[in-house]
Parts: structure tokens; sequence; C-alpha cells
């Protein structure tokens, strides 16, 4: 009898629980689904599905050194997935199937239905602790409920974290060769465009590469974090996150990175250690969020009064929004670095999501929706959780009269207009004064190609400041 581990957001060898213990248990192979019509249904971004790909090519490798064969199937929704896994248990006479836990509602609900398909067989299914380092449900609050202000969380996260810190597994020995072949790994998904190779060269696949770009961040720029974080035009972040969000690169990998630069410290020491820790926590927090207040997997507001928010139906200015043509030059930047490499720099998120959501009062929705089909990094946690932060309609959120004033966040973060000259190359003459708001030159800037600002900030945070404060008064649901 074999063991069988199902892969999905966890693509590498070292520090994978289910892999380590699936090994350790018996024999193994390992399996990937091919999903393309969840995919399409869950708004994954082309180059994200491109870098899974990718990195499994490099995992399969990776794999047959502990002689561990991969085989590929299609499962085109995970509806499919208990009927695809019944079959394949059946046919490599596998006596357990081994799964880092995942936690969306749709993947909570696809994995009770797998346990019960191979129960039905005498297929035991074993779940792991991985993408997380603490189980949903062990930090509480003292009336037994999930967290709803990150600061508390955090808390007691520290005092959970001191008290029993995670550890790092090595990568598991090579098991004895199985007379089973593996199947070769998918260059592309139909339905899903190559990205240009420009932005894959910017996400190098593979373990090598994520635990050197971690160890370069580490000893070259964490003790600088604090400092750097906000300034896009400087290399001042890890650029970690497509790797963690795919699990090429575990949460405890990165943490024990962060406290050994910070001497096994989490709250003195290095100040850029503790903030990037920080930052890990944030992570973990929106992840918990998602299964104690499985709403947010729903597409719903976190604070159940805030639905009821007169949002504008404006689809000609939430194109110019995505496509990088609004006239404020630092949200037009921001959208570009996106649409161009399948990411974009955390106080940016901010920005250009109050833009949207307060400045043209379009539903985050729209927002969150649009960042997952371009991000590569795309988290369903994370980026549910950086939207209703912007747009006030979460937990934890932003109040709802703190509206970013892009120009002045341009002036403070860009202050000589570096990043915003790479990606809107038309306003590159512009001295480091003018170039934040060109529309204060009256048009006589002579960038005829560059639109004027499609909203008043003035007058649109008004706007926004009137419709929450007509909202009634709610509670939220935990539902």
């Amino acid at each position: 009898m074999h063991q069988l581990i199902w892969l999905r957001s966890d693509l590498r060898t070292r520090d994978n629980s289910a892999l380590s213990a699936a090994m350790a248990a018996g024999p193994t192979l390992a399996l990937y689904l091919i999903s393309p019509q969840q995919w399409h249904e869950h708004d994954d971004a082309p180059c994200k599905v491109d870098f899974w790909l990718r990195n499994l090519a490099e995992l399969k490798t990776a794999l047959a050194e502990l002689n561990v064969p991969l085989l590929v199937r299609q499962a085109p929704r995970w509806s499919d997935a208990p009927q695809v896994l019944a079959q394949l248990c059946r046919e490599q006479r596998i006596a357990t199937l081994w799964i880092n836990d995942e936690y969306g509602i749709h993947e909570s609900r696809r994995d009770q239905a797998v346990a019960e398909a191979l129960a039905k067989q005498g297929v035991t299914l074993q779940r792991r602790l991985d993408q997380l380092l603490l189980q949903p449900g062990s930090v509480l609050t003292k009336a037994g409920g999930y967290f709803q202000v990150y600061s508390q969380f955090r808390k007691l996260c520290y005092q959970r974290l001191h008290a029993a810190l995670p550890a790092v597994l090595p990568r598991p020995s090579a098991q004895a060769p199985l007379e089973i072949a593996g199947d070769p790994i998918p260059r592309a998904v139909e339905g899903f465009a190559t990205p240009a190779q420009s932005l894959r060269a910017r996400w190098p696949a593979g373990e090598a590469a994520a635990l050197q770009r971690l160890g370069e961040f580490a000893e070259q720029r964490m003790s600088e974090y604090q400092e750097r974080r906000d300034f896009p035009g400087l290399d001042g972040t890890s650029q970690l996150s497509a790797y963690l969000a795919a699990g090429v690169l575990s949460p405890r990998q990165c943490l024990h990175a962060a406290l050994r630069i910070n001497r096994g410290e989490f709250d003195s020491g290095n100040v850029g250690a503790l903030t990037w820790i920080n930052e890990l926590l944030w992570r973990e927090f929106y992840k918990h969020i998602l299964v104690g207040y499985p709403r947010v997997s729903r597409h719903r507001a976190f604070r159940a009064e805030t639905e009821a928010l007169p949002w504008r139906r404006a689809p000609d200015e939430l194109a110019a929004w995505q496509q990088g043509r609004t006239g404020i030059p630092i949200v037009d930047a921001a959208m570009r670095q996106l649409l161009t490499t399948g990411w974009m720099h955390n106080r940016l998120r901010m920005l250009v999501a109050m833009f949207l959501s307060k400045n043209l009062l379009i539903d985050w929705r729209e927002g969150e929706r649009f960042f997952m089909r371009q991000l590569i990094d795309g988290d369903l946690a994370a980026n549910n959780g950086g939207w209703q932060w912007s747009a006030s309609t979460g937990t934890d959120a932003a109040p709802y009269f703190r509206i970013f004033n892009p120009i002045s966040q341009s002036r403070k973060f860009d202050p000589e207009g570096d990043f915003i000259r790479t990606w809107v190359p038309e306003l590159a003459g512009l001295s480091k004064r003018d170039i934040h708001d060109p529309s204060a030159l009256g048009g006589l800037f002579g960038v005829a190609a560059y639109p004027r600002p499609i909203v008043d900030l003035g007058r649109s945070r008004e706007r926004a400041l009137q419709a929450f404060k007509n909202l009634p008064k709610a509670e939220v649901a935990d539902v």
C-alpha cells in the first residue's frame, strides 16, 4: 500500500508538513490536479497559473531526487476532485491521502467531499498545518471567538510563538525507488495566456530561487525594512509574496530567517526584522479571518452595515483605473506596474484601493476581482483583507474618514518622482515638484498623451464621507 500527497499551495520539498508525514508513513506518490474551470471561477491570474506550472516543473525534479513520482490529473472543477482521487487511489493502492490545509470556504468544502468519498473505499485523509504558523481556532478571544482586531491577535500570537516556536522541517530522505513513472508537467493550460518573458524573469521558479531571495533579503535588506518599505522606488521589500502564496516557501522558513537576524527576539531588537515579522502575522490574521468569518469568502463585507453603501456604477472610470489612465500619476504608475509585473508595492495597493473605493466610490469587490486577475501573488485572504481594510468595510479596517490623498502620498513616498518616471514615462520630463500633480500646470506641461484627472479629489472625498456617515449602525454578523 502507498501514501499519496495531494499538492496544492505547498509546492516545495523542504518544510512541507504533509510530505514529511507521508514519507515517514510509507512509500509515497505525489499528485497535482489541473483545474482550469475552477481557476477561472476564482479569478486566478494567467501569470499565477504560469508560476504554478513553472514551480511544478522544478518540484518534479526535486521530488525525483527523493524517488517520489509526481502524477498530474485533470479535475476541471473542484467538484470533480472526489471522483478523480477515488479512482487514482484504487489504481495505485493508496492507504492514506495526505494534505496541507487550505482555508477558503470552497477549499474546505472540496476537502470534506474528498474525505467522504475516500472513506467509502477505506482510504484515510490526513491533514496537516502548513501555510500558517498557528492553527485556526488556537488564537481566540477570552469569549472564545476569532479576533476582529489585529493588534489583539498579534499580542496573543507572540505569546503562543514564544511558548512553542514551530520548527522548520528538513527535506525528507530519499525513499526506495518505485516502479511508477511520473507525468509530464504541462507548459500551459488552455484559457490562461502565457505571460511575457520579462514578467517570468522577475519571478524565477523553484525552492532554490525562493530560498536565495529570502536569504538575500534577510542578510542585505531586512534590517532597513522599516525605513525603506513604504518607498516604491526603492528595493525595500522582500518580494516573497508570490512564493508564499504558491507554497514554494513556508511562513516558518520566513519567521526563522527573521529570528536569526534578530537573535531570536519577537518584540525587541532590530526594528526592520520586527516589522517584517509583523507583516507575516498580518498574513496569518487574514487567513484566520477566513475560517472564523466565512462571509468574507462569499464576496460579502465583514461589516454588514457597509453593504448598504451607495456604490456607483461608473464603467468608464473603472476602466480608466484598471488601465492606469486616471490622470493621477502615482495611481497610474501603480496600476501599470501591476499590469506589467503581476505585482504591486503594498503601500500602492492601499493607495489605489482607497482611490477606487473612496474617491470613485466604486464597489471594492470590483477592485478585489481585478487584482486577483492580475496578481502573481493573488491570495484570497490577503487580497480580500487588504481591500476591505482600504474600503473601511472589513475587520480592523481603516476608519472611513481616513482617505489617502494620492498626491500627498506620492510626494511623501516617491519624493524624486523616480517611480512615476519608470511607469509613466510620458511624464519623465517633469520636475520632481510637478510630476506628482501635472494638472496643476493647467494643461500647459506639454504632455498631450497624459489625461486630466478623472475625479476631483476634494469633492470626491466629501462624497465618500457622506456615504459612510449615512450608513445604518449594525453589528458584524458571524456567518
